[in-house]
Order: structure tokens, then sequence, then C-alpha cells
């Protein structure tokens, strides 16, 4: 896919995602992992991630967020494109 090697990850959270610290927490464990990206709050309930880097970084950090926050995820759906850049460290956007 991508020649970098890099990819960029888009999952929307659903279940009780909302209230809870599920974008600090989310922005938290980023720290630990050598990605870029974003996580907001939709207006549906949901909250949207959106994470560039290596394809074992994206997945390891996913699974660090269910670790984390698994109890309140009742869904995720994930999408992969190429990393498109321009982002810089991770943090909440809304």
């Amino acid at each position: 896919m991508a020649e970098t090697g890099r990819f960029r990850m888009t999952v929307l959270y659903s279940g009780h995602v909302q209230g809870v610290g599920f974008r600090y927490t989310t922005s938290q464990v980023a720290r630990g992992f050598d990605v870029t990206g974003t996580v907001r709050n939709l207006p549906d309930g949901r909250v949207e991630l959106i994470a560039e880097g290596t394809r074992e970084e994206l997945e390891a950090f996913r699974e660090a967020i269910r670790s984390s926050m698994g109890g309140f995820i009742r869904g995720e759906e994930v999408s992969w494109s190429e990393a498109v850049g321009g982002m810089q460290g991770f943090r909440i956007v809304g």
C-alpha cells in the first residue's frame, strides 16, 4: 500500500465512548507509540480516531486502546489507507 511503510488508520468507536475520558485516555495511550493523529467526539455519539504510523504500530496502538477502554466499546469500524502526512503529535480535536 504505502511505499513509505506508513498507513492511515481511521476507527469509529461506538458504545459508551463519550463522557468517560475516552479521548483523554486515547491521547495518553498514544504517547507510548510512534503514531501521529487526532481523536474527536462525533455528534452521533461515536468517537473518531485518525492515526498514522506503520501498520504494526497502529495495530498495537489500537489493541492498547481496547485494553484500556474496552469496557466502553461496543463496536469499531476500521478503515485503512495510505498515510497523508501533515499531522504532528497526537491531539484531541473536539
